[in-house]
């Protein structure tokens, strides 16, 4: 009598079939990104960029997204005179840079919210700054360097391209998730969260990739508006007094230490202007003469 003894495939073949689950999770997402995103140059950045939309999707974005995002910042800032003087430095940094060939409608806005220190850009064009900041920030050169940091972002399409990289690291990481992840093993949560969270690390290095090229495009801006571009040093002199630079580490953070973008604002005016700064650019004029807020 031949006694059969039975074969045990429970846990290999199920490792087996997860990790058949994750390559095709995998294929996918990078087929998801290939196949919906195209490549295109950026004259402004110099760069090859992979973009899944359109700029007048980039557009239509940020339209429908900006009454949102005013009301989660307190609205819009009630006077007039700021607004307006805001609005004049943001078309004097589009009207003389490369910022005026796109087909961006750029606009200003300045949020009411007084305890938020923030500045940020929406896809298309819609750029805010918050009251808090405005208090902060000493001349009108300091405002024009966040207003070309922002403008920047726009320029460069970076969250048109981090939406379609976004897509995809997510991707890779559910795929890997899926092919760690043991139900008889508990400790392969911990590998699959891991995963997880190696994915949004990858995400957040991009976002400080993009914060130091939108510091170097607000350089060229500053100083293609007659600005001086040393203004954004002070601007990040500013947050980090205010703590940007301090909590998790940067390496945990989508923006770059205020002392390391220093450094590459600085690298930036080197290449800019070789033989130093030139007489003239404006940077010190205070805001006050300028009817910008009355603290």
């Amino acid at each position: 009598m031949i006694r059969r003894v039975p074969v045990r495939r429970g846990r290999s073949s199920g490792m087996g079939g997860r990790l058949m689950i994750a390559i095709i999770l995998a294929v996918i997402a990078v087929a998801g990104y290939y196949l919906g995103t195209r490549e295109e140059y950026n004259p402004i950045t110099e760069e090859n960029q992979r973009i899944g939309l359109t700029v007048q999707e980039e557009i239509a974005l940020g339209l429908q997204s900006a009454p949102q995002m005013a009301q989660e910042f307190g609205g819009l800032y009630p006077d007039e005179r700021v607004q307006a003087r805001i609005d004049a430095i943001g078309k004097r940094l589009v009207d003389s840079s490369q910022a005026s060939e796109t087909e961006y409608p750029f606009e200003f806005h300045v949020l009411a919210d007084d305890q938020t220190i923030n500045a940020f850009a929406l896809p298309g064009g819609q750029i805010f700054i918050t009251i808090a900041l405005l208090n902060r920030l000493q001349t009108e050169g300091e405002v024009a360097g966040v207003l070309g940091h922002e403008i920047g972002h726009v320029v460069g399409r970076h969250s048109a391209e981090q939406i379609a990289k976004s897509q995809l690291i997510q991707g890779l990481a559910g795929a890997a998730g899926a092919g760690l992840y043991d139900p008889e093993n508990p400790q392969s949560a911990t590998a699959a969260q891991i995963a997880l969270v190696v994915g949004n690390m990858i995400n957040m290095k991009y976002g400080r990739d993009d914060e130091l090229q939108s510091d170097r495009l607000g350089v060229r801006f500053l100083a293609d508006a007659g600005y001086d571009p040393r203004a954004l040093i002070r601007v990040m002199e500013v947050l980090a007094g205010a703590g940007g630079g301090s909590g998790a580490p940067e390496f945990m953070s989508t923006h770059p230490n205020p002392g390391n973008r220093i450094e590459e604002i600085e690298r930036a005016i080197d290449a800019e202007f070789p033989n130093g700064v030139p007489d003239g650019l404006e940077a010190m004029l205070p805001k006050r003469l300028l009817m910008m807020v009355a603290i």
